[in-house]
C-alpha cells in the first residue's frame, strides 16, 4: 500500500464533493472528569506540522467546526485555553479497490467482459453495462482515510480524550468528508464510546 503523509489530505482540500451523509468507523476513549464543562481551547502542533504551517491551518480550519460543535470556544489572544486539541489526517493508498475483486465475474452472465488492473488482477469494466465500450480497463485509486484527535488538559498535561474515525473512499479526502469524520470523532465526547470501533453516521456541513 501506498501511504500519503498525514497533512497532504489538506493539499486536497479545496475539491469538495456535495455528500449526503459519511458513514465512519469510530473508536473513542474517555478520562473527561464528570461534571466538567467543555471550555476554551487552542490547537496544539507537533514539529512536522509546524513545519507546514498552511497545511496545519487548513486542517485546523476543517476541524474548527466539529470542535466547536462539540461545545468549545477558541481561546482568546493573550489568554490562557483551558485544553489543547492535537489533530491529524491521513490518506493510505489501498493496493485493492473493490472493483478489482476476481470473483466479481460469478455475477451475471459470463459473457461481460474482463479487464486488468493496475497490479494485474481481473475485474468486471463497468463501462460495458453502462454502454460506453469495451476500452482499456482501469482500476481507480482507493483510500483509507482517517481523522485522529487527541484533547490534553493545558494545566496539567493529563490527556483527556482520544479518538479515531476512519472510511474507505475512491478520493483523499475534500473538506465537507473531513469535516463530518472529525464529527464523527467527537460524537462520543465527553463520556466515549461504549463499543470501539462502532458506526457513526454525520451530515456533512453544506
Amino acid at each position: 500500500m501506498k501511504i500519503v503523509a498525514s497533512l497532504l489530505v489538506a493539499v486536497s482540500l479545496a475539491g469538495c464533493a456535495s455528500l449526503r451523509a459519511v458513514d465512519s468507523n469510530v473508536s473513542s476513549f474517555s478520562r473527561w472528569p464528570a461534571g466538567r464543562a467543555p471550555a476554551s481551547y487552542v490547537f496544539e502542533r507537533l514539529p512536522s506540522q509546524q513545519a507546514q504551517p498552511q497545511q496545519a491551518q487548513s486542517l485546523e480550519d476543517v476541524a474548527r467546526r466539529a470542535i466547536e460543535g462539540a461545545g468549545f470556544v477558541a481561546a482568546g489572544e493573550g489568554t490562557t485555553a483551558d485544553v489543547s486539541f492535537q489533530i491529524g489526517a491521513r490518506a493510505t493508498e489501498l493496493d485493492r479497490s473493490p472493483f478489482a475483486d476476481p470473483f466479481w465475474y460469478g455475477v451475471g452472465p459470463l459473457s461481460r467482459p474482463f479487464v486488468y488492473g493496475r497490479y494485474g488482477r481481473p475485474y468486471w469494466n463497468p463501462g460495458w453495462r453502462y454502454g460506453y465500450g469495451y476500452g482499456p480497463g482501469y482500476e481507480p485509486p482507493y483510500f483509507e482515510r482517517e481523522v485522529g484527535v487527541l484533547i490534553r488538559d493545558k494545566a496539567s498535561g493529563e490527556l483527556l480524550y482520544e479518538a479515531r474515525a476512519s472510511n474507505e473512499g475512491g478520493s483523499m479526502g475534500a473538506s465537507s468528508l473531513l469535516s463530518a469524520m472529525f464529527s464523527a470523532a467527537l460524537a462520543d465526547f465527553p463520556r466515549g464510546g461504549a463499543v470501539n470501533p462502532h458506526r457513526v453516521r454525520i451530515a456533512p456541513a453544506d
